[in-house]
């Protein structure tokens, strides 16, 4: 039986020690801030989070690039010629055209390499949302999952990661096409806090309105409270723009609540963060649905 090798992109926002833990590639991302050109690593590199952060809030504009199929075809190929197979776990393409990229590669390599398998899977996942379906992926490997029941797992459970958003800066929404920016200044007037979730087709959602910050953090948990399931066998992960307090915050709200085995809390990384701002909060859990 092939060997094989769990690949993902940088929007998964894993750490680095995490993803070495793990035994996963991540496909490095690439974005620029006011014109100059970087790559987002997961150890950050070429730009600390909170540097990128500091810039937006600063007033500076960012744009993000999918991973191209040239990028695809060198990560993959050598591990091909290692004689393992491959399992690249996408950004969601309702977000990204990453994952379309992916397919044409494996098309071209499969056609050179007719023994390899390659499988690309749309997790439908965002940030940290994505990570955390990286990282159970990588658990269930570890346990001696195949290729295929690890495929088969993730068809069967990807739509019961649940993604769960508020943002602090409703302009960066409007910038992405989310509000209006009518609604963006009435809404920072009256400090109106939208929550937003990530949907079956791995569309960003807005879903209600709450005023104020902590309250809009509380709504987070009160989601994770009607839907989680199991809690006490999950990991639970939350990502931030540059807000680890509130992060944190939100972390004892959980564990006060439920003996849950851990909670990971990471930076939202700028692929993301382009979009969703400085002082986002975003938190992931397996429960009922979607």
């Amino acid at each position: 039986m092939r060997d094989f090798c769990i690949i993902t992109d940088g929007t998964a926002d894993l750490t680095q020690e995490m993803i070495e833990r793990l035994g996963i590639i991540s496909i490095p991302m690439g974005f620029e801030v006011e014109g100059k050109a970087y790559i987002h690593y997961p150890d950050a590199r070429e730009l600390a989070s909170h540097e990128f952060y500091e810039k937006l809030k600063q007033g500076s504009k960012s744009v993000t690039s999918l991973i191209n199929t040239d990028t695809f075809l060198s990560v993959f190929e050598p591990i091909i010629k290692e004689g393992k197979d491959i399992l690249y776990i996408a950004f969601s393409s309702a977000l990204s055209g990453t994952y379309n990229s992916s397919l044409i590669a494996k098309e071209d390599l499969e056609e050179k390499y007719p023994e390899a398998k390659i499988i690309c899977f749309d997790s439908k996942c965002a940030s940290v949302g994505e990570g955390l379906c990286v990282y159970t992926a990588a658990q269930l490997k570890q346990e001696g999952y195949t290729i295929e029941e690890l495929k088969n797992w993730l068809e069967k459970n990807i739509l019961n990661i649940c993604h769960w958003f508020t943002v602090d800066d409703l302009f960066h929404l409007k910038r992405g096409g989310r509000v209006s920016a009518l609604s963006a200044g009435i809404g920072t007037a009256l400090n109106i806090k939208p929550v937003l979730h990530v949907d079956e087709e791995g569309r960003l959602i807005p879903m209600e309105k709450v005023r104020g910050r902590k309250k809009s953090i509380q709504a987070l948990f009160s989601h994770m409270e009607a839907s989680v399931t199991a809690p006490e066998e999950q990991v639970i992960f939350i990502g931030h723009g540059d807000a680890k307090e509130d992060a944190e915050y939100l972390a004892e709200l959980i564990k006060a609540k439920y003996p849950v085995k851990d909670v990971i809390i990471n930076y939202i990384g700028p692929v993301v963060g382009t979009h969703s701002g400085p002082g986002t909060i975003a938190l992931f859990f397996f429960g009922t649905g979607r």
